[in-house]
């Protein structure tokens, strides 16, 4: 599995917009080859700030299969108009993680 990150800065006085284009890209993603998840947070030190994280089977299931659709054209015309800049992407790799109620069952 790889996470996409996107950093995403906003047009000021754009944020609520962006917001609600953003909930019908969801399904844009969500509905494309190796999509996985969609998670989309807002800064809470910089509320035009928004980190879109997207977990995909493979990298070619966001590069090649997503950059490619129409579903991808379809995310930047509901979206693309509020961006301040094009967004910054990053793909990761989970290298460690936990949960909270890993401990607690490690425990017993």
């Amino acid at each position: 599995m790889i996470k996409e990150l996107a950093e995403i800065d906003i047009k000021p006085g754009c944020e609520q917009a962006f917001e609600q284009a953003a909930v019908l890209a969801r399904d844009l993603f969500l509905g494309s080859k190796g999509c996985i998840a969609f998670r989309l947070h807002r800064s809470m030190e910089q509320p035009s700030r928004y980190r879109m994280f997207v977990e995909w089977e493979t990298i070619e299931d966001h590069m090649i299969e997503f950059r490619n659709s129409d579903a991808f054209l379809e995310w930047r015309r509901l979206c693309g108009s509020y961006f301040q800049n094009p967004p910054r992407v990053e793909h990761l790799a989970v290298i460690v993680e936990g949960r909270s109620e890993d401990l607690a069952v490690a425990a017993e």
